[in-house]
């Protein structure tokens, strides 16, 4: 079952149930996957395109969360933590921290980094082994680590 059939599938299902903040949530992400079908100029979207889709959404929504945390709204800092989860339903499961840890040092070895100066090359190969499955403040903070 495709993302955009599962989110129709799980909309109607909200509708019936009466779920407000599932419902909305589930409309940003269909609006956003739509949007950049047509912004690619596309009927449907790979599985790659929904994933960046997806990855985005949250990351936006992780970012909007930390704002409103530092400026003490509680009011959104709840209604945002709510979308997070209805979110992550539709995201890959993440990696755990060792497995991530592994991707890490196999990927340095692959690219023969020695130093922070090398980082760049490390991430670039880390990140689309990980696309989806992990935060991109995480790698980066992990490869910090084991390049210094």
């Amino acid at each position: 079952m495709s993302l955009l059939e599962r989110l129709n599938k799980d909309m109607v299902q909200a509708m019936k149930n009466k779920e407000k903040d599932k419902l909305t949530t589930i409309r940003m992400i269909k609006s956003s996957l739509q949007n950049e079908a047509i912004k690619l100029g596309k009927q449907e979207l790979s599985e790659e395109e929904e994933l960046t889709v997806l990855s985005r959404e949250m990351k936006q929504r992780k970012d909007s969360l930390q704002e409103f945390e530092k400026a003490g709204r509680e009011d959104l800092v709840e209604k945002l933590r709510t979308e997070i989860t209805h979110v992550e339903v539709y995201m890959p499961q993440q990696l755990s921290e060792e497995e991530l840890t592994e991707i890490v040092k196999e990927s340095i070895a692959e690219t023969g980094a020695a130093s922070k100066a090398d980082m760049g090359r490390v991430m670039a190969a880390i990140m689309p082994k990980v696309k989806g499955k992990s935060d991109g403040s995480l790698v980066n903070k992990l490869v910090q680590q084991h390049l210094s």
